[in-house]
């Protein structure tokens, strides 16, 4: 081992999607980065199967790319999909757009395929040294040093960053380090669920086997399976369901088992994966959890960004469109002083650290939402009267999936509003079986009165400035 120390400037260590979107905007504003992943380089070597649940890119990840100069490469990548499309028990299905506006839809990608994007985006700044096939083996915060190991004989070395910026993922070794050391309160809460992926390929044609333009749900109430499309017409299929519930990920233990459950619970999604079983078992049972911590740095020297900070449940597609927005924070923060402070780190941990609490909680309930309420008929006249509201003042009502999905209103605003609304409408949709049913007049003087007049645009300008 190098045991002489190198100086070096910020290095970020991640090179997914959050640690490489910052490695582009640090560039751009004029920061030499050292970006270090332990992986090999996707461009060049497929990634492992069954550990990647499939991206919704929403307005907040899209204003991000846009703001990185990145956006009009992402394009190519990006299907469209308008709303959820439910799969009954007996086969028959049912749209469930996402919004009154048909403009305002959610996008699948590919994340290999994003993070490639963002990679060459990255190494075009000519700022940005990429290190792939690196492990971390050893970290001093105190000293502002890391042990960086290739797996060579000679290929440890030590190096001095600071700040160290951890986009190390949810089970990030900074953010344990810290945690450890007394620096930073942490906790981990795993869901009682887990997941699992299995693939629809494309037709003998080339085509799509379902309707491409929808995020597909097979809805059972304690236990779900979606499927979202990729560009090569095939289908990323992810069940989720409990470990030992009944069903199970446990009952699922032969072949037998797990063909007569899908037979059971998903019979038109059975002849579309011949190969089920063998996938099945081939492929890993996921887990899904929710981090929280504070602060999310410690002085100048370390600062957590994305999963390493605020890992949450892919419930409401929102993971990485958060990382993204950590992103754009901090570069605006930057554009005053483009210092990689503590007073900067500071501040951009008091921001999000809200926000992303926010979205947390607001994911765990769209598993719910996504599993069991969307077959609740009293929740779609709730929709539907939600979406009336919205249509006749839209400076008082937007539906909390439009200001998550299609808004950049700060996610603790969305929370309480979206909360406050939710009560509004399960007061006035009581005892309605129909939108008709419902006296309009005194539903709009309701929310007149209960919900003050909201500027979205406002209030996203108002979060970066914070």
């Amino acid at each position: 081992m190098n045991a002489e120390a190198r100086q070096e400037g910020p290095v970020i260590l991640g090179a997914g999607l959050a640690g490489t979107l910052l490695a582009i905007f640090l560039a751009r504003r004029g920061h030499s980065v050292r970006l270090i992943e332990r992986n090999p380089d996707l461009r060049r070597h497929t990634a492992p199967a069954g550990r990647s649940i499939n991206l919704a890119l929403a307005e907040r990840g899209i204003h991000a790319l846009k703001k990185a100069g990145v956006f009009d490469q992402v394009k190519e990548l990006l299907i469209p999909m308008r709303g959820r499309m439910l799969h009954d028990p007996e086969g028959q299905l049912k749209l469930q757009p996402y919004s009154r506006n048909a403009d305002e839809v959610i996008y699948s990608v590919s994340r290999s395929g994003l993070t490639a994007t963002l990679l060459d985006a990255a190494e075009q700044t000519g700022k940005v040294e990429i290190l792939f096939n690196h492990s971390i083996t050893g970290l001093d915060i105190g000293n502002s040093e890391l042990t960086v190991t290739t797996g060579l004989l000679d290929g440890a070395q030590v190096l001095r960053a600071r700040p160290i910026i951890a986009a190390d993922g949810a089970g990030s070794l900074v953010r344990r380090t810290l945690a450890e050391a007394g620096l930073i309160d942490a906790s981990e809460e795993l869901l009682s669920h887990g997941y699992k992926e299995l693939t629809i390929a494309p037709a003998a044609d080339g085509g799509f086997r379902m309707d491409p333009n929808a995020l597909h749900i097979w809805p059972r109430g304690g236990f779900m399976l979606i499927a979202l499309p990729n560009p090569d017409a095939s289908f990323t299929v992810t069940l989720f369901m409990a470990y030992d519930a009944k069903p199970g990920f446990e009952q699922l233990d032969t072949r037998e088992r797990v063909l007569a459950f899908f037979r059971e619970e998903f019979p038109d999604a059975v002849p579309l994966i011949p190969g089920l079983a063998e996938e099945f078992f081939k492929n890993p049972t996921g887990i899904l959890g929710t981090i929280r911590c504070r602060p999310w740095y410690a002085g100048d020297k370390a600062l957590l960004i994305g999963d390493a900070a605020h890992a949450i449940v892919p419930f409401h597609g929102q993971g990485m469109n958060c990382a993204f927005e950590d992103c754009v924070v901090l570069d605006e923060m930057l554009a005053t002083d483009n210092a990689l402070s503590e007073d900067l780190f500071a501040r951009f941990s008091e921001s999000r650290k809200p926000n992303a609490d926010a979205i947390a909680d607001m994911a765990l309930d769209n598993y719910l939402e996504m599993r069991d309420r969307v077959n609740d008929p009293n929740f779609h006249l709730q929709k539907s009267l939600a979406w009336e509201l919205e249509a006749k003042i839209p400076e008082r009502f937007v539906p909390r999936y439009s200001m998550v999905m299609f808004r950049r209103i700060p996610y603790a605003v969305a929370q309480r509003r979206g909360a406050k609304q939710a009560a509004l409408l399960k007061k006035l949709a009581h005892g309605a079986a129909t939108l008709a049913d419902i006296d309009m007049e005194h539903a709009l003087q309701v929310v007149k009165d209960e919900l003050p007049v909201m500027d979205p645009d406002r209030l996203a300008d108002q979060a970066l400035q914070t």
